[in-house]
């Protein structure tokens, strides 16, 4: 590969990924010089209109990509970090984590309320069994409804009054610019987002040492890696998919020898009829120890039995 050549972004075909794709493409060429083109690529979970459980939990985004990068059709590709699996790949390497837009969920409701504004009986949209779970938890009254697509379909589900709400990511509407659509941020003491919500994942093959170091250097941002990591590895320790009802939420915090780690997590039955609800703080350099030490105590709390009741079980 000549400098001259430009880099092969893969990416999906979403309004959303494209933004977010093109964003880190701009960025690369801004730190690097590098020209970079965007190269389209058909996932599982844009084709079919399933619910994202019954196809395999959002990683189903994920694995056109990582295959057309094997395939040496593109040289790197770019993630919404919380939809990655957390097992390794194998020939995938996580180049970067650029820094990390705001991780709150929002509500985008109609005439400008908020969720605990909404009338009794009012129709809620979401596709995550984390946010059914801890706002039917909050006991508003609400009937949550599945629902699946991108920005504007669900936004115009309740422009067209099928939905009275719906419940969003506030890191993809910031990256469309659709910030003024929102009505309410949910406060994280209420719903914790998901890991690595907000947060953006490059990867490229593993065997391409010289495009990891390239993209590491430019685009990482250690604080954010440092927090996702925390949070995925409460996941990964909860044997959880990116589509489990488990919300977790890592921050960098000035402790009295530098910078600590301070996580919080919650790990709910998918009517939000029980949750765990822990946190635990620890060194900025061992997220990894730092999301295994929450992720034990929840789990002896009964965190795996939310998650994977017994069969029969209600």
């Amino acid at each position: 590969m000549t400098s001259l050549q430009p880099l092969r972004l893969g990416t999906r075909a979403s309004e959303l990924a494209r933004t977010q794709s093109g964003m880190i493409a701009d960025l690369l060429t801004e730190r690097t010089g590098r020209a970079v083109e965007l190269v389209l690529v058909a996932t599982e979970g844009d084709v079919s209109s399933a619910p994202l459980a019954s196809l395999g939990g959002t990683g189903v985004f994920v694995s056109a990509l990582r295959e057309a990068l094997l395939r040496g059709e593109v040289d790197f590709a770019v993630h919404s970090l919380k939809d990655l699996p957390t097992a390794p790949a194998d020939g995938i390497a996580l180049a970067a984590v650029p820094s990390r837009e705001d991780p709150r969920d929002v509500v985008v409701a109609r005439d400008g309320l908020t969720l605990g504004e909404l009338p009794v009986g009012s129709k809620v949209g979401t596709g995550s069994p984390r946010r059914v779970a801890q706002i039917a938890a909050l006991g508003l009254g609400i009937e949550l409804v599945g629902v699946r697509g991108n920005v504007d379909t669900r936004i115009g589900k309740v422009r067209s009054g099928e939905l009275d709400a719906v419940v969003l990511a506030r890191a993809g509407l910031t990256r469309l610019g659709r910030l003024d659509e929102v009505t309410e941020v949910l406060d994280p003491i209420q719903v914790l987002p998901a890991p690595g919500q907000g947060a953006l994942a490059v990867e490229c093959r593993s065997d391409d040492a010289d495009l990891v170091a390239l993209i590491a250097g430019a685009l990482d941002d250690p604080h954010t890696r440092a927090c996702v990591e925390a949070e995925r590895m409460v996941l990964a320790e909860l044997e959880a998919g990116c589509s489990a009802p488990v919300g977790a939420l890592a921050e960098v915090v000035e402790g009295d020898h530098g910078d600590e780690l301070w996580i919080r997590a919650v790990a709910s039955s998918l009517d939000g009829g029980l949750s765990v609800r822990r946190s635990a703080s620890g060194a900025y350099g061992d997220p990894v120890g730092v999301g295994r030490k929450l992720a034990a105590e929840m789990i002896a709390d009964g965190a795996h039995e939310l998650l994977d009741p017994p069969e029969g079980a209600p």
